[in-house]
């Protein structure tokens, strides 16, 4: 028996059914036609489905549909588009930090969140941020690179323009035992 889900998609209200036992995941991609959001693991592991759920990373390979009631998703085909790329998107090509692609999407997702968080991450919280991401092509180098990049920009323009769309909520990035990270206080 389906159920009708509503919440905010990329920024726009939806009202979806789909069984209750269905992932986000597999909503997104089966009725919703997104496909950027990666299935890899199934379990969690590789990160490559990770969306943001009211700011926050999570595994859409875990997240059940009820879950998301009422809640803001963004998925990676809302980070940017063909015509104007997410700053993180335009470093992460600049850097050479996507090679076969299929973990890109949900690192950029966990990149922006934490770049929202702290415009100013240290190296050492930006691996943590990653550390729930597989990535078997770049050895994390370029990554962790373009990300620095984004950083660095936003730090000069800090003051300036707030238009990047890295300024955000106010989540605590904490690592939990698989490398999923979680709002403190949650």
């Amino acid at each position: 028996m389906e159920q009708i889900i509503k919440f905010t998609l990329n920024g726009s209200p939806v009202e979806e059914s789909a069984p209750p036992h269905w992932t986000l995941l597999r909503l997104l991609r089966e009725k919703l036609g997104l496909t950027g959001t990666k299935e890899g693991c199934g379990i969690g592991e590789c990160g490559s489905c990770t969306v943001l759920l009211d700011g926050m990373p999570v595994h859409s390979c875990l997240l059940l549909v009820p879950k998301v009631e009422g809640r803001e998703v963004q998925t990676i085909e809302g980070l940017g588009n063909r015509e104007s790329l997410h700053p993180l998107q335009q470093s992460f090509i600049d850097h050479g930090a996507v090679q076969c692609g299929f973990c890109t999407p949900g690192i950029l997702m966990s990149s922006k969140a934490l770049l929202e968080d702290n415009p100013d991450p240290s190296s050492e919280e930006i691996k943590e941020a990653i550390s729930g991401h597989l990535c078997r092509c770049t050895g994390y180098h370029q990554i962790i690179e373009a990300i620095e990049a984004v950083k660095k920009r936003t730090s000069e323009d800090r003051g300036a323009s707030r238009e990047t769309g890295l300024k955000a909520p106010g989540y605590k990035h904490q690592s939990t035992k698989k490398g999923c990270l979680k709002r403190s206080g949650a």
